[in-house]
């Protein structure tokens, strides 16, 4: 193992490996990436196994993969809320990226221009730039490293820990160390046994580890030689083999074959979410959520009755998850001490399967004792919360919705949502009041609120169950009826031919009902002249807009249960404009429809976003510019906009009973007066839903706080400030 000093800008890679080592390498080489290609191809195999998924999820394929390249490559998602998250793991994933494309590189050169054209590039400025780059960058690796390391066993974030938590999670995370700090002694141990070249300075890592070889006064093989004819100690020690080439020889093989073991684990344990995860945000639905797949006419599908009634892409999810947590965080169930973790219930299905890979015996996938708890299920409230929070894009609601379609059928639903379901099949209704009764609330209004079933309207109105049933959201429905007729535009209802939109009931998993519903609604707007659908409650805004243009009629027309003989697909160029009342008035304030100045009301306030219509559509401007043209101060809650934590009401939370501690309402409730800048000056809780009207007056009654705030929706707000500003016009006028 005699080396030379080296001089040259270069440097030489396989630096006291002999020719048997070489060979022996590349056969290792080979027999990895053997392994590698195997894994990959079986797990991909797995999903070709998979039901097909409902939506086209391969279309504009290039520009998918540069939006999926984009989304990785700034790592914007793990930025979300977490900013140390954030920078750990993007200082791994570009420095490993950066390490991954030298060690092509390497190989490259050595295959290609070296072998076939004798040109070599990797040195002289080349070789400078390129050793400073992967020194920084190995440096960031190592860093970021380190810091997950300090967050998972030292700070032990509770994200990070649970049943699923394992010795693999271990594995991983040091053999990632292990490869950045060893090939950093490596190129230490290189740059001491080749003379501490004056170039290798660009290499400031290896040479600070270089010089520190030189302080402890480590033997070459070269210094050997002196000691032995000079008779010192020195001749002794190199017999031994310590000496900087023998420590180089050591860290090179150690090195390569740590390198060449993760490269062959990759496909059969968590490293492989460096290809799933990518793949999954390739193939991501962008309405995620906001839709969900429709149940075929098929009497004999099935939902979730085995693991192969999952989509490829449900699959993809499972394998796609890392166990960040990051959805079990910002779950609202989970915070309030309901069964449901979404992280388990992903990895508790990929676990599952792949107990029936290795042979194992099948069970029920949700039931009682099943692979997933039915009481798991009914906890969760469709918040979407956890897909906002995973950087990897996987799509709990889908396979969530799917569970609970399984539970529908099987009968395996709560007494109080199978009373839900009665009434809506018996009244359309979620209370199970008499249809004839919808339109009463408009009996207190001082003007008439027209029949759009009769007469051409510009807005045809959906008020909704509980604007028209639930005493409390009653006023809100007439100050949105005073709103409209105040800024002079034409607006109708369809009275008891306006039924329960749906959305929720869907979501627990009752599809036909919510199909029967859909069906009688288009069939019922056929026959009115109309502009624009406008909703009370962002759940029927979100199923409006998002789902029924989704639904197939002419699959069920012919099915003599379904009471419609709709068979077209309703809107599905988006002819149709469907809106939240808070974009509609928030268009008539702009366009000067709205009498209001800015400065009619003084209140405190603080908003809260609602889910479907937060997260589920983007939409958080219009509510607070409405707040604002009031006059009110708004101060925002810590946890708004895509932030926001659920009221606990969606997914048929508002009929679920539950032992739970705190409510999500009054956690919120508690937050506004609290946590806001304003904290106890806040007067006033505002909200633009009406399931978060009920749920946030139940959790002021509940959580002790009716002296401390009140609950208003917006609505509200804007008839007050409305009769503010025509009782300063009736002063100004008498003065």
């Amino acid at each position: 193992m005699n080396v030379v000093a080296q001089s040259d800008v270069g440097r030489e890679t396989y630096l006291g490996i002999s020719n048997t080592e070489y060979a022996l390498f590349y056969l290792l080489v080979v027999i990895a990436l053997a392994v590698l290609v195997y894994g990959v191809y079986q797990r991909f195999s797995r999903y070709a196994q998979g039901d097909d998924d409902p939506f086209d999820r391969l279309n504009d394929l290039g520009g998918r993969i540069a939006s999926a390249a984009r989304t990785v490559i700034t790592n914007e998602k793990n930025f979300n809320r977490d900013l140390y998250g954030g920078l750990m793991h993007s200082f791994i994933l570009w420095g490993f990226l950066t390490l991954l494309i030298a060690t092509l590189i390497i190989g490259f050169e050595q295959y290609t221009t070296e072998l076939i054209f004798g040109f070599v590039f990797w040195e002289g400025d080349f070789y400078l730039a390129y050793q400073f780059i992967v020194d920084a960058m190995g440096l960031l690796f190592v860093v970021g490293i380190g810091m997950a390391m300090y967050r998972r066993y030292w700070v032990r974030n509770h994200r990070l820990w649970g049943r699923h938590t394992s010795r693999e999670d271990d594995i991983f995370i040091w053999t990632l160390f292990l490869l950045g700090v060893g090939g950093f002694l490596l190129e230490g141990a290189r740059i001491y046994a080749t003379g501490m070249p004056d170039h290798e300075v660009v290499s400031f890592v290896g040479y600070a580890i270089a010089m520190l070889l030189q302080a402890i006064d480590v033997p070459t093989t070269g210094a050997a030689v002196e000691a032995t004819l000079e008779g010192t100690d020195y001749a002794a020690i190199a017999s031994f083999g310590y000496n900087a080439e023998s420590l180089h020889w050591l860290l090179w093989w150690s090195h390569s074959l740590l390198a060449l073991f993760f490269v062959a684990w990759i496909p059969y344990a968590k490293p492989f979410h460096m290809l799933s995860s990518f793949a999954n945000v390739v193939v991501a639905d962008e309405k995620a959520g906001r839709r969900l797949p429709n149940v075929p006419a098929d009497l004999d599908a099935t939902n979730a009755e085995s693991i192969d009634d999952f989509t490829w892409s449900e699959l993809l999810d499972q394998d796609a998850c890392t166990k960040c947590g990051r959805c079990s965080g910002v779950c609202p169930a989970k915070a309030s001490n309901r069964p449901l973790d979404p992280r388990n219930v992903i990895l508790d299905l990929k676990k599952y399967r792949e107990h029936l890979e290795n042979g194992g015996d099948e069970k029920e996938i949700i039931a009682d004792g099943g692979v997933i708890e039915t009481e798991t299920m009914e906890s969760c409230m469709a918040c979407m919360a956890c897909m906002d929070a995973c950087p990897v894009d996987i799509e709990h609601l889908q396979s969530f919705t799917r569970l609970n379609r399984q539970m529908t059928d099987q009968g395996d639903i709560a007494p109080s949502m199978q009373d839900v379901f009665q009434n809506v099949m018996q009244n359309g209704n979620t209370f199970g009041d008499s249809p004839r009764s919808r339109g009463d609330w408009s009996e207190e209004l001082e003007f008439d609120v027209a029949d759009a079933r009769e007469e051409e309207v510009e807005y045809l109105w959906y008020v909704g169950d509980f604007p028209s049933y639930d005493e409390r959201n009653k006023q809100v429905a007439r100050s949105l009826a005073t709103i409209l007729k105040e800024a002079d535009v034409s607006f109708g209802i369809l009275f008891e031919d306006e039924k329960y939109d749906g959305n929720d009931i869907r979501r627990v998993g009752e599809e036909l009902l919510y199909v029967e519903l859909a069906g009688h609604h288009v069939e019922t707007w056929e026959d009115c002249e109309f502009e624009k659908i406008v909703c009370t409650d962002p759940h029927s805004y979100n199923t409006f807009k998002n789902e029924y243009p989704e639904v197939n009629f002419d699959e069920h027309a012919d099915d003599e249960l379904m009471p419609f003989d709709y068979d077209e697909q309703w809107n599905a160029d988006g002819e149709v404009e469907v809106y939240h009342w808070t974009q509609a008035v928030e268009e008539l304030v702009s366009e000067g429809k709205l009498d209001l100045n800015g400065d009619e009301l003084d209140y405190t306030v603080t908003y809260h976003d609602p889910c479907h219509l937060g997260r589920y559509n983007d939409e958080y401007e219009a509510p607070r510019d409405l707040i604002r043209a009031t006059g009110c101060e708004l101060d925002e809650m810590p946890r708004n906009r895509a932030n926001a934590f659920c009221c606990g009401g969606g997914g048929g939370g508002l009929w679920m009973d539950f032992e739970e501690e705190p409510k999500p309402s009054e956690e919120r409730i508690r937050e506004a007066l609290e946590d806001t800048d304003a904290g106890a000056g806040v007067e006033k809780f505002v909200v633009a839903c009406p399931m978060c009207m009920t749920m946030y007056e139940d959790g002021r009654k509940t959580g002790g706080f009716e002296d401390d705030i009140e609950i208003v929706d917006i609505a509200e707000l804007i008839v007050e400030a409305i009769g503010a500003e025509e009782e300063a016009k009736l002063e100004v006028a008498a003065d």
